[in-house]
């Protein structure tokens, strides 16, 4: 019989992916002229973020404002590099999760790189393990490079790391 335990978090995070990537879709799937319209109603004064050239260098980005200003700061940098995805009306409740972290994980105490993958020299995948003072939680990002700038493809946290970790360390996954 397999023990089976969830933890609060990763529903809520696999339902906030979901959210961010139909949000996704529904900007996509948007007809020109709301395009257009949502442009004529942008404030003046919002200035495009200017993405530094790699996807590292974006990501030790995200993590110096997170840690410095927090998540709202953060996400909106994140985000910010992907045009389609700067105003999704899922980003507030994304940026309050993040907020609200620490009130049970503790204190953000670093992060530290998991694993690299690319599936093409325009599209990048990058796990990190964020250290809190009372669990850890993992952050994955996946990049994109259409042209010639880095866009954020995807973006998610969940706390199940130790679950996956566990089941690594099972005798059934033993190779020869």
């Amino acid at each position: 019989m397999k023990k089976l335990a969830l933890k609060p978090m990763f529903g809520r995070s696999i339902l906030l992916a979901a959210a961010i990537c139909l949000g996704t879709l529904g900007v996509m799937a948007q007809a020109p002229a709301k395009k257009a319209a949502k442009a004529l109603v942008a404030p003046a004064a919002a200035k495009p973020i200017v993405a530094p050239k790699s996807v590292p260098a974006i990501i030790d980005a995200f993590f110096k404002k997170y840690k410095d200003n927090g998540a709202d700061t953060a996400i909106d940098y994140l985000f910010g590099t992907n045009k389609l995805l700067a105003n999704l009306p899922q980003l507030p409740v994304l940026k309050a999760k993040l907020d609200s972290l620490p009130l049970s994980a503790g204190k953000y105490m670093g992060h530290e790189l998991i694993a690299q993958k690319s599936a093409s020299p325009s599209l990048f995948f990058y796990s990190y393990l964020v250290k809190f003072e009372n669990q850890p939680y993992r952050f994955t990002f996946m990049f994109y490079k259409p042209g010639n700038e880095w866009e954020l493809y995807r973006f998610k946290y969940d706390d199940q790391i130790d679950s996956e970790l566990e089941e690594a360390g099972k005798i059934s996954n033993k190779h020869p």
